[in-house]
């Protein structure tokens, strides 16, 4: 038997330790937790410093804050409210609302992890990082950074801002989503139905943009249709059309399911190390990105922001996102968020000669990622099997809706698996009707899990000279997203929160929202006949720490809780900080 010292690691931090001091920061339970996952050696449930490595590797430490600046910014709800979280996810109803779940903690616990990785990658490469700083704040700006980049555009959205959209209900009662990217398909469910017509053709482009506005003002007959439409014949509509329909899930039944948010497969290999230089843990290596919407973009985006040499493939023409609006400069803002400073090739991969330029990049590359529809990188022989063969030493990852893991599921897009899950449950308290966020909270979520299953496999890769296959998912983001109410509810407890949780108070002007362990004393104040700022004078005094909501997204340029954070990159679009700071 091998001696633990010459044992060949088959987790990134096998033969690690984690170690942690003070009181938890934001996310810090989930911190450790994965870490443990990747094979850390970890005691406790995290701090708000956590130092990961071992005398070989040395250590690089992590602290997390829920702000790098503004004091009254101390916990989730304030966090929520300052970046726009609660606004965007508001639309749908028409005034701001918080999220029932920890969703920037959520999200400052990946990118921390995303941060000690990182730090790790550098050190192995010879690198000097020892310190990340990751904010909650931060986190929050990055995760409506799509929406801020809009807000902050020359021209107005695709489709009107405006209260409306799913879930739809059916006359048994049955709440369900409807997901469709097909214009033809949306049509024809709805005709099934009997919908006037006139109401189809003007609900398709605000159902087709919810994804870009998180709200979708279809006309009310739309909801009149399914309500007047038995279950029965809804699937029916839906089996006969080519959409999808999935009723609302309860948490309940996902309750015991804790199956790791990604996976890691090693292949053998040979892969020389390259020294890092100094431009960012990953300067030096390339990633290709064959990625659509939000999740792998956005996991190519984070890569590039450490350092990555990112290169898009693109169909011929040109993503044709790229003209989505709102432009600036005659560019898609919502696109230059999340693929700002990456480069492009086009690519045709129907044509098989294309298909063999890839494989040739790929052979040259270090990272290969896309969130291709399930099947398609197989049928086009460009599937992990395929590019490792090219380059055995490729960190092969697939960022998909479900991975595998449920069967009969439908299509897994955020909104039909926030159905699924029961997230649309956990999102909202127990005086709201549950119904999943228009806010594409697991799009965003699934592309921070993306960037952190890759930086895990490319730490294994460092450590080990085997290239990885690595496997992430809207389903992964889903069960960390949901897994404190989860544990509520196999313990027999009301998975959702109490009535008004994370409501926001009004003002005369605005929005005011209280931390959640003053929630009780604010609400005894009426605000409504104050300005925002006299509000918030008046709950400190009486020793409530609360903050402005932002309503308005173009506003945070001008914010001073976040004040010379926020840019403009070279389009003129808005851009918003690096989640995590290096030293």
């Amino acid at each position: 038997m091998a001696s633990p010292a010459t044992t060949r690691p088959v987790r990134p931090l096998d033969g690690l330790r984690l170690e942690a001091s003070g009181q938890p920061g934001p996310g810090a339970g989930l911190v450790a937790e994965h870490l443990r996952l990747l094979g850390a050696q970890a005691d406790g449930h995290g701090g708000a410093e956590m130092s990961i490595g071992g005398a070989e590797s040395g250590f690089v430490t992590a602290r997390t804050a829920w702000s790098e600046r503004a004091e009254e910014l101390c916990d989730e709800a304030t966090v929520q409210a300052a970046t726009g979280i609660m606004a965007v996810h508001g639309r749908r109803d028409g005034s701001p609302r918080g999220l029932g779940v920890d969703y920037a903690a959520t999200a400052t616990a990946v990118l921390t992890v995303q941060a000690m990785l990182a730090g790790l990658i550098a050190r192995a490469r010879g690198g000097g990082v020892t310190r990340v700083s990751t904010y909650a704040d931060r986190a929050g700006l990055l995760a409506v950074s799509q929406y801020l980049a809009a807000a902050g555009a020359e021209e107005g959205e695709a489709a009107e801002v405006a209260p409306g959209g799913p879930p739809f209900t059916a006359a048994d009662g049955t709440v369900f989503e409807l997901e469709t990217l097909d214009p033809s398909a949306w049509a024809a469910f709805w005709r099934v139905l009997d919908a006037p017509e006139q109401a189809i053709r003007a609900g398709w482009r605000p159902f087709q943009f919810r994804y870009a506005t998180a709200c979708a003002p279809f006309p009310a007959s739309l909801h009149t249709t399914a309500r007047a439409s038995t279950w029965e014949r809804i699937r029916y509509a839906a089996e006969t059309s080519g959409a999808e329909v999935c009723p609302l899930h309860p948490l309940a039944g996902r309750a015991m399911d804790d199956a790791p948010p990604w996976s890691l497969r090693p292949h053998d290999a040979s892969y020389t190390r390259r020294p890092a230089p100094a431009q960012g843990p990953l300067a030096g290596m390339t990633v290709l990105e064959a990625g659509r919407r939000i999740q792998a973009p956005l996991a190519a985006h984070l890569l590039s922001l450490l350092g990555a040499d990112v290169v898009r493939i693109e169909p011929p023409g040109g993503d044709p996102l790229r003209g989505m609006p709102p432009a600036c400069s005659g560019v898609s803002a919502r696109w230059l968020a999340l693929n700002r400073g990456k480069r492009a090739v086009e690519i045709d991969i129907k044509s098989p000669a294309d298909r063999r330029r890839l494989v040739a990049m790929a052979a040259e590359a270090d990272v290969f990622l896309h969130n291709w529809a399930p099947g398609k990188a197989t049928q086009l022989r460009l599937d992990h099997e395929h590019l490792a063969a090219a380059n055995p030493a490729l960190v092969y990852a697939y960022t998909s809706g479900w991975a595998d893991r449920l069967p009969c599921a439908p299509m897994g897009t955020d909104f039909m698996v926030q159905a699924r899950t029961g997230v649309g449950e956990a999102v909202r308290p127990v005086d709201e009707p549950p119904a999943p966020s228009l806010m594409t909270l697991l799009d965003v979520l699934g592309g921070l899990l993306g960037a952190e299953a890759v930086l895990a496999g490319l730490l294994l890769r460092e450590r080990t000279g085997s290239g990885v296959r690595v496997d992430s998912s809207l389903l992964g983001a889903a069960d960390i997203l949901t897994a404190t109410a989860r544990r509520r509810a196999a313990a027999g407890l009301d998975p959702r929160r109490p009535a008004g949780f994370r409501r926001p108070l009004p003002t005369a002007d605005g929005w005011a929202v209280p931390a959640d362990g003053h929630a009780s004393p604010a609400a005894a104040h009426d605000l409504s006949a104050l300005p925002t700022g006299a509000a918030l004078a008046r709950l400190r005094d009486h020793g409530v720490t609360a903050t402005a909501v932002t309503t308005d997204l173009s506003d945070l340029h001008h914010d001073p809780r976040f004040a010379g954070s926020i840019s403009r990159d070279a389009h003129g679009a808005p851009a918003v900080p690096d989640p995590w700071s290096f030293v």
